[in-house]
């Protein structure tokens, strides 16, 4: 593996690139106090993870982070900073990393290994929710498979809500955001509540979803939930995060901004 280190300090690069000499995973590391002889470099030099100090002058970590992504798209970027106000900038880059100086060796391995294998993960429970990037629901490690796609937003929708009870005139005017809530779009909802807890059923775990005759919630003690944990303040779930939250619906930006917030206000 091939990376590259670059921090206007050079007492803190000398020691980063030494870190990550250390690492067997690594074939070859170099270090640059400025971001243009990095980029210079990468013209040429296919890289696997590019390690940057946020706080440069001239050029800082983000705008370089954005324009190694244009030179090497495939190029993990981690940042390494003393600040973690830049946290919510650096996610939009899609950033693999974000750490706090000073950097461990263990942590330092632990988010290279994230940055080159994929999403790091929670162990598996009976009933796994993943709500950081796309939604999905695992039973017993097998993803559950939904006959509409809509079922599976409206479960998307109520795991969102935490436990809360909502009405069936919310969840469709989620489901189909500016419809008319008629007769005929009544029964169309009825679908796919009927859809649901099919799946549900299908997968033996009726039991998380509590429908009355006007409401329904997710029962979250029921389930196991990066979201829950992150919340609950659990260390493991908080390191999962990525900036990204049920990135497949439009209505979990605002979920998203705030999981975000907090996410940052954990780092400080």
């Amino acid at each position: 593996m091939k990376a590259i280190c670059v921090d206007d300090a050079a007492l803190i690069l000398d020691h980063t690139v030494a870190q990550c000499r250390e690492l067997e995973m690594m074939d070859d590391v170099q270090g640059f106090t400025h971001p243009s002889d990095a980029l210079e470099y990468l013209n040429d030099n296919p890289t696997d993870i590019a390690l940057l100090d946020i706080d440069m002058p001239d050029m800082n970590g983000i705008e370089l982070a954005a324009r190694i992504k244009k030179l090497q798209p495939n190029c993990g970027v981690i940042f390494l900073t003393a600040y973690s106000e830049y946290a919510v900038e650096a996610f939009a880059l899609h950033a693999s990393g974000y750490l706090l100086k000073p950097v461990s060796i263990e942590k330092l391995k632990e988010e290279i290994e994230y940055a080159i294998l994929g999403r790091r993960s929670l162990p598996l429970s009976h009933i796994t929710v993943r709500t950081f990037g796309n939604f999905e629901v695992l039973v017993d490690g097998q993803t559950v498979s939904f006959g509409r796609s809509k079922a599976k937003e409206l479960l998307a929708y109520l795991v969102d809500r935490n436990g809360s009870s909502i009405k069936r005139a919310e969840a469709f005017a989620i489901l189909w955001e500016g419809g008319v809530y008629d007769y005929s779009m009544q029964k169309q909802l009825d679908v796919i509540i009927r859809s649901l807890r099919s799946t549900l059923k299908d997968y033996g775990i009726s039991e998380i979803f509590e429908l009355k005759r006007s409401t329904m919630r997710i029962r979250p003690e029921l389930i196991d939930c990066d979201l829950y944990r992150f919340l609950s303040g659990d260390t493991d779930a908080v390191s999962t995060y990525r900036g990204e939250y049920m990135t497949q619906y439009s209505w979990a930006m605002l979920g998203e901004a705030d999981i975000s917030r907090r996410w940052n206000e954990l780092m400080e």
